[in-house]
């Protein structure tokens, strides 16, 4: 096993690619109820900033903030991973389990990536938005229902148009 190592930055902001370990699965959209649910109560536990999201039917890419002093990313992820397992047991989808018990939903790694600056949160945003276009689960970016994208219009941060492959945002996030 390849021995990944982090960037640990109190109060960073990070970007993350999270895949599901059957790259064919729709499971994400498919159960976006029990996902978001996960989401919430990882955040009522452990607060942090959800800057951009896109959920993929196998794989979510975001951007977060964590609390000033706090670089406890991977415990969040465990917990958004665990709660996720566990609630597609509990409304009855099957789940394969590893030999010690823990569920084979997702890929046991992920990518992380500190954002540096503004420039960099910029276009790590656009990649974000404009990757279901990219996978062809879209034709534009607005006719994504899983994206912060729909928050970024509601926010004034983007036009409200369909942006398609061209797409780019162009607009200004003042926190990295």
């Amino acid at each position: 096993m390849v021995n990944y190592r982090r960037n640990f930055v109190p109060g960073g902001t990070y970007f993350f690619t999270v895949t599901l370990r059957d790259r064919h699965s729709r499971q994400l959209t498919h159960s976006i109820g029990i996902l978001r649910q996960a989401f919430r109560k990882t955040l009522h536990a452990r607060p942090f900033s959800c800057d951009a999201i896109v959920i993929l039917p196998d794989h979510i890419h975001t951007i977060w903030t964590l609390p000033p002093g706090d670089m406890g990313y991977p415990g969040r992820w465990k917990a958004i991973k665990s709660n996720f397992s566990r609630g597609l047991e509990k409304s009855g989808i099957p789940v394969e389990k590893r030999q010690n018990g823990s569920s084979r939903v997702w890929q046991r790694q992920y990518w992380e990536h500190t954002i540096r600056d503004k420039d960099d949160l910029n276009r790590h945003i656009d990649y974000i938005h404009i990757n279901p276009v990219k996978h062809g689960w879209v034709k534009r970016v607005a006719d994504s229902p899983y994206s912060s994208f729909h928050r970024f219009v509601r926010q004034g941060l983007l036009p409200d148009i369909g942006l398609g492959i061209g797409y780019t945002s162009r607009y200004y996030l003042g926190r990295a």
